[in-house]
């Protein structure tokens, strides 16, 4: 016979006075989260009690109720009911719907089961319902309000009503997750989304921060130094479209249309030039994003003077330069820290750096003929460089002084550029009448040959003075196009790098830019009066000069057609001793300056050097360019360099670190080998015998897969 299947009984249901209600001490719920107590009775007030109170009626100590019912589920619910009491806007008997149970199962289990079985929302079901709400003509900020969350939560959800509804569907069922959806929305190309998915349906990398960049590969981010000089409400005015991530930030978005912010970019770039010029009346200007590093290379450069304080502005100095030192100095006794006097002091210092940076005054004939380099910073400011001078533009005067001071020179070995006539010889007869003449050419030569080796032995005798002369020489080759002749014949050579994109604007070359400047502007602008000017410098100055120019002369550069095996040793050993390193100077390999002009087998071996063989595997299956943005992902901080950028870590003598292959073969110590060079400076030895794919990978490392 079959058993009957026993009925349940459902707890009943009815209105309670709240004055009859007490919250029960089981209740599990501890800590505040969710809407706040205050939202929530303001939600209740709104729309009523959406839910019952599950209460249990309180007995006494013979086991009859006595007409008090406890709260074990519903607390927050009887909190938000019982500050709208306090607000007088319940009354004390209200009656509340409550679900008075009769289980015999403990109080805390009803509490416990009632937050543990419930299930949140799911984010689509909330976009959806969103979006009803705002068809039936809410909008985002009065949704918000209603529902106690931000409005950035609300656009949030409604933003998923751009994505495919395939993906949407897939997201419902569980293929795909709330951060992969999220980052799908960034565009409304619904096209595009599914393209994407598929690409990587097929594929093992699925991050949302892989599908961002999918999807924006071809756009340009609102932080790319055009877009912040053009202003993206300008582009935004002239039809361009902007791709937003409201999930992530985003830097201001994406901008889909390259094109139109290159020619917007372009357009007010030409017209900014042109008001320089006008304004301040220079003979050309040059204008581009980009000059290649050496631009000025050839150009005679020339700086202003910064224009003297007035009257006023110079009180104003002298006050707020003396109340900022008497605030510091109090400042620097006191014990305590004041936001007050730090705020004062930063306005000062504010001031100070305003009145003391005023603008350099150029002089007129000089900007006659000179002109400026305009371009565009890394931060999208207007980079200006001005006081350039071309050799065509030069004052005939000048170039003919340089060309008549350059003539007739004589070398200590007897050759001279003097003609024939006046070389006859040593011994000329006087002529008849007493007149005065030249010395013979001959004799001077003889007289200033004695006196050059005497000034040697004399210049070696003063270190002091020596290092000046040096000095001399150099800041004459560095900051002086004409009358740069000096007696040391010495040259200091600057190699030009402009072939090499972007270095123009990584930290070192600014440095060294900003150095240039600095020291020409303090230069005389006449070379005449140099020396005396680098006389009256002290030790420290002079020391800091020297060493500028002497930086200008370093090339570590390694060419196709010629390694410069000992320059390069030579390099390494300067490097150790200023305990310089590339990574330490802030090189970090990218797509753009390695990985993107290297081979794919390039990569790989680079990621594996450096994160291991499962890091390398999980980009293998890339195509060349996603591969290298994966790999600049991967090898951030992770100090690796190339080759070329290493140093040699042998601490071998200089001469033993530069013997070349075969060398040692040629009369080396027997028992002393020669030191393994770079695989980069010998090549010759291993492409002998190396496959020929291989020796392409060298040849060829910009070519793509």
């Amino acid at each position: 016979m079959a058993q009957a299947i026993q009925k349940i009984t459902l707890s009943a249901a009815r209105d309670i006075p709240f004055n009859k209600l007490v919250l029960s001490q089981q209740n599990v719920r501890k800590i505040k989260a969710g809407v706040s107590i205050e939202d929530l009775a303001e939600d209740i007030a709104h729309r009523g009690l959406l839910a019952s109170l599950n209460v249990r009626p309180e007995l006494n100590h013979e086991g009859k109720e006595t007409g008090m019912y406890r709260i074990p589920a519903g607390g927050r619910r009887y909190r938000a009911l019982e500050w709208l009491v306090s607000q007088k806007r319940l009354g004390q008997t209200a009656g509340v719907p409550c679900i008075v149970s009769s289980s015999g199962t403990p109080e805390v289990e009803d509490s416990l089961a009632e937050n543990v079985h419930r299930v949140s929302l799911h984010p689509l079901d909330q976009f959806r319902a969103f979006q009803a709400l705002r068809e039936q003509g809410l909008g985002e900020e009065e949704i918000a309000a209603r529902f106690f969350v931000s409005v950035a939560a609300v656009r949030q959800r409604l933003r998923l009503a751009s994505v495919s509804s395939r993906l949407l569907d897939l997201y419902a069922e569980d293929e795909m997750n709330l951060e992969q959806i999220m980052a799908f929305s960034i565009t409304n190309d619904r096209v595009r989304q599914e393209q994407v998915w598929d690409r990587l349906s097929r594929s093992h990398s699925r991050e949302p921060y892989y599908i961002r960049r999918l999807l924006t590969e071809s756009a340009i981010r609102a932080s790319d130094r055009r877009a912040v000089y053009v202003g993206v409400d300008v582009y935004e005015a002239a039809g361009g479209v902007v791709m937003r991530d409201l999930f992530e930030q985003d830097q201001g978005g994406w901008l889909q249309d390259p094109v139109l912010l290159e020619q917007l970019a372009l357009e007010k770039l030409k017209a900014d030039a042109n008001a320089i010029q006008e304004a301040e009346g220079w003979k050309w200007i040059e204008a581009a994003f980009d000059f290649s590093y050496g631009h000025t290379s050839g150009l005679r450069r020339f700086y202003g003077a910064q224009a003297e304080m007035a009257e006023e502005e110079r009180a104003r100095y002298d006050a707020t330069r003396a109340e900022y030192d008497k605030l510091d100095a109090e400042y620097a006794k006191a014990s305590e820290y004041s936001a007050a006097t730090e705020q004062r002091l930063e306005e000062l210092g504010t001031e100070i750096d305003r009145l003391h940076d005023r603008p350099y005054v150029f002089d007129a004939e000089d900007v006659a003929r000179g002109g400026v380099f305009v371009s565009l910073g890394a931060g999208g400011e207007l980079k200006i460089e001005r006081g350039f001078v071309r050799p065509e533009d030069e004052q005939k005067a000048d170039v003919e002084a340089f060309d008549a001071d350059d003539g007739g020179s004589v070398d200590l070995n007897g050759r001279s550029s003097v003609t024939e006539e006046t070389a006859a010889g040593g011994d000329q007869s006087e002529d008849e009448d007493e007149t005065v003449k030249p010395l013979p050419d001959r004799l001077v030569l003889d007289l200033t040959a004695a006196r050059t080796v005497a000034l040697r032995n004399g210049l070696a005798n003063d270190p002091v003075v020596a290092f000046i002369a040096v000095l001399h020489a150099f800041v004459l080759k560095t900051f002086y196009s004409y009358g740069s002749d000096s007696c040391l014949e010495i040259t200091l050579q600057s190699a030009k790098f402009s072939q090499t994109d972007g270095l123009g604007d990584t930290v070192w070359a600014k440095e060294i830019d900003q150095r240039q400047q600095g020291w020409g502007q303090d230069l005389p602008r006449d070379p005449n009066d140099l020396w005396a000017f680098l006389i009256g410098l002290d030790d420290v100055s002079r020391q800091a000069l020297f060493a500028h120019c002497a930086s200008l002369s370093v090339n570590a550069v390694i060419e196709p057609w010629n390694k410069r095996t000992r320059a390069i040793a030579h390099a390494d050993q300067l490097a150790r001793s200023v305990g310089f390193g590339m990574v330490e100077a802030g090189w970090a390999p990218t797509a753009d300056n390695y990985f993107g002009r290297v081979t794919k087998a390039r990569i790989l071996q680079a990621v594996r050097e450096a994160r291991g063989n499962r890091s390398a595997e999980l980009i293998g299956h890339l195509k060349k360019a996603d591969m290298a943005l994966e790999a600049e992902r991967l090898m951030t901080n992770s100090g690796w360099l190339p080759e070329p950028l290493r140093l040699v870590t042998d601490s071998a003598s200089f001469e033993q670190g530069i013997v070349e292959a075969g060398e040692i073969a040629d009369g080396g110590k027997v028992g002393t080998p020669a030191p393994d060079l770079p695989a980069f400076l010998t090549d010759a030895a291993d492409n002998a015998s190396a496959p020929t794919d291989e020796i392409d990978e060298h040849r060829h490392l910009d070519a793509a897969e």
